[in-house]
């Protein structure tokens, strides 16, 4: 059973974010690391970039695959995880904790209505 924190939203594309004031951090959920296996590369944005809610903004590869990261919302991206760039496998190590991918500053906040709570995305995984 994979780990859902209760307080996240999540997307269908099994990213995940937790809002705190007007910004979001972004990371992918603990049954995406897991069907990813081992990570080895990250691929984050870059600070600045302005982004749409649905379209690829990073990547991570593994052992197994490549997969793209999609947005979950629409903003600014005001920060990246460079500690993933040394350290991909904290990725797999805590996928809700230091294996943060990015933050982002939310320009349409209501686009947080269309994501899952824990439930709804546990349901979508088959737990």
């Amino acid at each position: 059973m994979s780990n859902l924190p209760e307080q996240l939203r999540y997307a269908a594309s099994h990213e995940w974010i937790k809002v705190e004031g007007a910004v979001g951090t972004v990371g992918i959920t603990d049954h995406a690391q897991h069907e990813l296996s081992d990570v080895v590369y990250v691929d984050l944005p870059k600070v600045g970039a302005q982004i749409t809610a649905g379209t690829t903004v990073a990547v991570i590869e593994s052992v197994k695959a490549a997969s793209d990261i999609y947005a979950p919302v629409s903003g600014e991206v005001v920060e990246v995880n460079g500690d993933l760039v040394k350290k991909p496998e904290l990725v797999n190590q805590d996928p809700y904790g230091a294996a943060w991918l990015f933050r982002i500053k939310l320009s349409k906040p209501t686009e947080l209505d269309s994501l899952k709570d824990a439930a709804g995305y546990k349901a979508q995984i088959g737990g």
